[in-house]
């Protein structure tokens, strides 16, 4: 059976991207080497996301909008995109499009033999103290889970489905699915990728929250590592 992805795409006040958002995701779509639809989960924006994406749905059946009653954060919405899709792989992009969705396809050339392909971001084009606080975090994050990935933040990533539904979600654990796919025995791995500034919209993560919240998302992993239960089934008559 051949491979076929859903790009989960969260959104909160985005409007200023959408358009652009719209033009990227179908050029990738003519391209993909894989069958690809893209599902947008809107966090329950207070702008006019919601409105803007529901057209660009009704233009095209490859698009697909679930809306949150209010804002539950990024984890929330992956975690949703992982429930509601039906296709073999998803994928992971954020709505500013400092990733370029092209690079699904350097993702997509490794996910045959992994279970999870994360991006990396190289000659990264954010302000001097962000780039400072998303090393400190990935430092902290690879100590805390010797998952070996160098910027689990990148948002550009690829999991093989049955592996994205089994992992138990809590706030913050968009930056251990690394880390939860090797406790499930999945193979990951880690591909560099291009990175944009941000042309518009406004960047939902400070400098403490980038430093804070990983500590804090980082003794969460552990106990969640200590309960994790695994199970393969051998036999199911």
């Amino acid at each position: 059976m051949k491979d076929n992805l859903t790009i989960i795409v969260p959104l909160y006040n985005e409007e200023e991207n959408i358009d652009r958002l719209n033009k990227e995701l179908n050029a990738f779509l003519k391209i993909s080497l894989v069958d690809s639809q893209v599902l947008f989960i809107n966090d329950g924006s207070s702008d006019n996301s919601e409105e803007l994406i529901k057209k660009i749905c009704e233009a095209n059946d490859r698009f697909k909008l679930i809306s949150f009653k209010g804002n539950y954060g990024l984890s929330a919405a992956i975690k949703a995109g992982f429930d509601n899709a039906k296709t073999s792989l998803v994928g992971y992009i954020d709505a500013d499009l400092q990733t370029n969705p092209e690079d699904f396809n350097l993702l997509l050339k490794e996910i045959n033999n992994n279970d999870l392909v994360t991006g990396v971001r190289t000659s990264r084009k954010d302000s001097i103290i962000k780039n400072i606080s998303s090393l400190i975090a990935n430092t902290i994050r690879k100590v805390f889970t010797n998952d070996k990935m160098d910027d689990t933040g990148c948002p550009l990533k690829i999991i093989r489905s049955d592996f994205a539904k089994k992992i138990p979600m809590f706030k913050g654990i968009h930056r251990f699915l690394p880390a939860m796919v090797l406790l499930q025995k999945g193979r990951v791995t880690q591909v560099s990728v291009r990175h944009y500034p941000r042309i518009a919209g406004k960047a939902k993560f400070g400098f403490f929250n980038r430093l804070t919240g990983p500590l804090i998302d980082c003794f969460a992993y552990l106990w969640m590592k200590k309960k994790y239960i695994n199970y393969q089934i051998k036999e199911n008559e």
